[in-house]
């Protein structure tokens, strides 16, 4: 989008004196000046246009809802957006990462072998039962509720989250560290034949 205002130190003082005033003719004037920028950092470090949009619709969300974080002492506008933006992404980025992970995690736990169980392994499955309710018992009661949730009421962490009244991040925290202690704890499993023959 062309620039229709002046920029630079003179330029961005008004344009932040009006932004903490309220004035939204000022944002758009910001906007006009700065988006195509804003923007363009954030596809770079995202690599996508739809986040690169979300990126710059929040990086002036920001700006509008808290104008006085800009410091001008410390630089132009240009660059204290171009610094949001670029850590708006690379948040987006690991947030991203993290969701990819989780999902991972998810078909892992999930993959029930199709075949039925011989005599053996329902001696096996009966362990594993009375160990994995002893191991849910002994985990604290927030990471208990969200595994309760997740895996028995077939919520998936946001909802868990939500109906928590607690952050998705949280709940998200709270899952993983619990399926990691219970993956630990189910990691080796009674083997009766062995048992039989000792």
């Amino acid at each position: 989008m062309a620039r229709k205002h002046g920029t630079g130190p003179t330029a961005d003082a008004e344009l932040h004196r009006r932004l903490v005033y309220g004035d939204e003719a000022a944002l758009t004037e910001v906007y006009d000046a700065y988006g195509g920028l804003v923007r363009a950092v954030a596809v770079r470090v995202t690599r996508q246009t739809g986040a690169a949009d979300d990126v710059a619709q929040e990086v002036f969300a920001h700006l509008w809802a808290r104008p006085y974080a800009y410091d001008e002492r410390r630089g132009t506008l240009r660059t204290w957006l171009t610094m949001l933006a670029h850590r708006r992404a690379v948040d987006w980025v690991r947030s991203e990462a993290r969701h990819r992970k989780a999902a991972a995690d998810d078909e892992v736990l999930h993959a029930i072998p199709a075949q039925d169980p011989g005599p053996d392994e329902r001696v096996v499955d009966r362990e594993r039962a009375l160990l994995l309710h002893s191991a849910l018992a002994e985990l604290p009661l927030p990471q208990r509720q969200v595994v309760h949730l997740a895996y028995f009421a077939g919520r998936t962490y946001r909802q868990a989250a939500a109906e928590l009244g607690i952050p998705e991040g949280t709940a998200k925290t709270r899952l993983r560290t619990a399926l990691h202690r219970l993956a630990e704890t189910l990691a080796d499993p009674p083997d009766p034949a062995r048992e039989r023959s000792a």
